[in-house]
């Protein structure tokens, strides 16, 4: 029997919102409503290329949509995110969730109150690498994640902690199996005025776990890598590639030297924000946790907060 399709619509149709809007289209499960952007040409513009509608207000989207994507500069997440939320829409969040943890705890708690989902654009959960790991990670002891790319040369509205770093800090913060205990971190502006343009941050975790955290949005190359070091393996995964490799230890005979040995890993490679949008559909519908709840986001938000406030002291910070 086929599940009644949710009528969907995607708020901010820049270059992501429009990425969105490809994929709302594209969704068996979704009724394409419409978009709204605050440059109603654009609007326009991405409304005829994926046939549909363009809204001249968000507020027009009230009563016609049960689900939205809402792909908008950071600093109206929380303001366009509890207008939808109040109403008994489901919100799909870009990263970070909002630009402050008070405003991220409404969010959450508002999600609760209508009993509608409320999931984060952490993409790389849906990553084709991600999804072959599975649960691999069973007490990791070092974690290095690695992630810089050219500048983009657009405005940027956040510091790289939450326009890039993010990303990692979710990852590591669902890796890491502990909750943080203390953060040092440096970041410097490179081209942005009074925003940091490269970060480096070490994050010990209560369990003894290290993560080591490097985001740059001014380099000359782009990657996006992690590294988990665990006993007798490590596991390296690559978000741009979307490759995998675990190393296992295998230990030699008496006298001798162990050996490292690849698993093959075969990894399926994932759209991943098509994945990500159908996954927000399949917990509507089924009313399943979120892969990435608005929870998550919070947290990733904290920590984010925590290495901001550590580059500003200059010091390491308790979290």
């Amino acid at each position: 029997m086929s599940r009644k399709k949710i009528k969907t619509a995607v708020v901010g149709v820049g270059y992501l919102g429009r990425l969105h809007a490809q994929k709302h289209a594209m969704l068996e499960g979704a009724e394409f409503v419409g978009v709204f952007d605050a440059n109603p040409a654009r609007a326009a513009e991405v409304a005829a290329e994926f046939g549909t509608r363009a809204f001249n207000d968000v507020k027009d989207l009230f009563g016609q949509v049960e689900a939205v994507s809402i792909v908008t500069p950071t600093e109206h997440h929380y303001r366009l995110g509890m207008e939808f939320l109040s109403r008994g829409v489901h919100v799909m969040m870009e990263k970070p969730i909002t630009t402050t943890t008070d405003e991220a705890r409404s969010l959450v708690a508002e999600a609760k109150r209508t009993g509608v989902v409320l999931q984060v654009g952490h993409l790389e959960r849906f990553n084709g690498s991600m999804i072959a790991l599975g649960n691999r990670i069973k007490d990791p002891i070092f974690i290095e994640a690695f992630r810089v790319s050219p500048f983009p040369n657009r405005s940027t509205d956040v510091d790289v902690i939450l326009d890039l770093m993010i990303h990692d800090l979710d990852l590591v913060l669902s890796m890491a199996g502990s909750e943080p205990e203390t953060v040092e971190a440096t970041g410097i502006p490179v081209v942005s005025p009074g925003k940091a343009d490269f970060a480096n941050a070490r994050v010990t975790f209560k369990s003894g776990c290290v993560a080591s955290l490097t985001a740059s949005r001014v380099s000359k190359e782009r990657a996006r890598k992690i590294n988990v070091y665990q006993q007798g393996t490590i596991i390296s995964i690559d978000y741009g590639a979307q490759g995998l490799t675990i190393t296992n230890t295998v230990p030699g005979a008496p006298g001798s030297t162990a050996t490292q040995v690849d698993e093959e890993i075969t990894v399926e490679k994932k759209d991943a924000i098509l994945t990500e949008l159908a996954s927000f559909l399949d917990s509507i519908a089924t009313g399943k946790p979120p892969v990435v709840s608005g929870a998550d986001g919070l947290r990733a938000l904290e920590l984010a907060e925590h290495i901001q406030a550590a580059v500003k002291a200059g010091r390491p910070q308790a979290v």
